[in-house]
C-alpha cells in the first residue's frame, strides 16, 4: 500500500485511555505508524523481535532503550534492534513516528499488553 500525507498532523489522534497507534502504511516488510500519547501515558518496556526506528515529531518524554533512559523531544531519532528493551513515556502530548520491520506479530505485542494490564511503564 502506498501512502502520501501532506501533513502527519491530519492523522494525529489522542485517546484518554492509553497511547494511540495510528497506522499510516504497511507492507509485508514494514509498518509505519504515528504513536500519539497524552501526558503520563506510556508504552511499557518490552523486548519484541522486531527492529524499531522512531522520530519524535512533537512533545517531550522519556525513551527507555536497552539499559538507558533518555529525555527526548522534537527531532530525536532512535533505533532499537530486535530483542532490545524499549519503552516510551510522555511528559507532554507526544507524537512519534514509528517504523517497524518486519511488522510486529501478536507475540511481539504481548509485552506491551502485559505492561498495560500492570499499569506500569517498567
Amino acid at each position: 500500500m502506498s501512502a502520501l500525507m501532506s501533513s502527519y498532523r491530519t492523522a494525529v489522534a489522542f485517546t484518554p485511555e492509553r497511547f494511540n497507534p495510528v497506522p499510516i502504511a504497511q507492507s509485508d516488510r514494514v509498518k509505519v505508524l504515528l504513536v500519539c500519547l497524552e501526558p503520563g501515558q506510556f508504552i511499557p518496556v518490552h523486548r519484541p523481535g522486531v527492529d524499531l526506528t522512531i522520530a519524535v515529531l512533537e512533545g517531550e518524554g522519556t525513551l527507555a532503550l536497552g539499559d538507558r533512559e533518555e529525555a527526548i523531544g522534537p527531532g530525536a531519532v532512535a533505533f532499537a534492534p530486535a530483542g532490545t528493551a524499549r519503552g516510551l513515556r510522555a511528559a507532554t502530548r507526544l507524537v512519534v513516528l514509528n517504523v517497524v520491520t518486519p511488522p510486529p506479530t501478536d507475540a511481539d505485542h504481548a509485552g506491551v499488553a502485559a505492561g498495560l494490564r500492570r499499569g506500569r511503564w517498567q
